[in-house]
């Protein structure tokens, strides 16, 4: 798949297959096309070469806007701001595509929206506007949504932006339930700690182009890391997944001062 923006070419030629039961991280520095090919995966940004198939030979690019929400959700990274909404209405918007006209048609809506909203810890919310949250619970509340579309695939882009410890903690266990309960699971994080802890596979990009994909230990490579983020990172193998760190900074010796 190659993805551009105009005539500048972001992503050269990746190919990257998501399987049910499982997590696969995109990884890699600022500006190397994590996000835009996860946006590629959903037919939202439109290939220039290549296509997006489903597993039963369907191409998202002939498929309309609800078949592909019943197949396909997304966790962008930006959002629209909702005025005069509340949190319960915004997660209702992912049963769109469930719903015949004047939103009839989707008996079990209302209980797929309250476990999405218990899942994401914001069912104490139901009620408050979103223009009143803070950024991490928008982040939790737009999750939820995604939850609520029950899609056999789930894309997340960086979701545990905005989130203290505890909530990055906890959307973790989410990312890895779903794959658990059969999703497919496309994420793209900048934690590389997390990456090695929920993925069971890591697609490492730089510059637009895949260089490495497999398990965390195959790809989170010191050697690798460091050439891909142009800094020494260490690498250190822990029982529940990998310790990463840049290298620590060395410090000169103090500049001897004339008296």
């Amino acid at each position: 798949m190659r993805l551009a923006y105009g005539r500048e070419e972001i992503v050269h030629g990746a190919s990257i297959a998501l399987a049910p039961g499982r997590v696969t991280a995109l990884v890699g520095p600022n500006g190397s096309g994590k996000s835009t090919l996860l946006r590629g995966l959903t037919a939202l940004h439109r290939p220039s070469a290549g296509s997006v198939v489903f597993a039963d030979g369907a191409n998202a690019a002939g498929l309309g806007e609800r078949e592909l929400a019943r197949r396909i959700a997304l966790l962008a990274q930006s959002h629209p701001d909702p005025s005069g909404v509340s949190v319960r209405e915004v997660v209702a918007y992912g049963r769109f595509a469930h719903r015949g006209r004047f939103r009839a048609g989707d008996p079990h809506g209302a209980d797929v929206i309250d476990r999405a909203m218990a899942a994401t810890g914001i069912a104490a919310l139901a009620d408050h506007p979103v223009a009143q949250l803070s950024g991490g619970q928008r982040q939790r509340v737009w999750l939820a949504t995604c939850l609520a579309q029950q899609t056999g695939v789930v894309l997340l882009d960086e979701p545990t932006t905005y989130l203290d410890v505890r909530y990055q903690r906890e959307i973790l266990e989410i990312v890895r339930d779903l794959a658990d309960d059969g999703v497919a699971v496309g994420v793209v994080l900048h934690d590389l700690e997390q990456a090695a802890e929920v993925a069971d596979e890591v697609v490492l990009l730089v510059d637009g182009r895949i260089v490495a994909a497999g398990s965390p230990r195959e790809v989170l490579t010191a050697d690798r890391l460091s050439a891909a983020y142009e800094v020494p990172i260490d690498v250190e193998p822990e029982h529940a997944g990998l310790r990463i760190r840049p290298r620590r900074l060395r410090r000169r010796s103090p500049v001897p001062r004339a008296a």
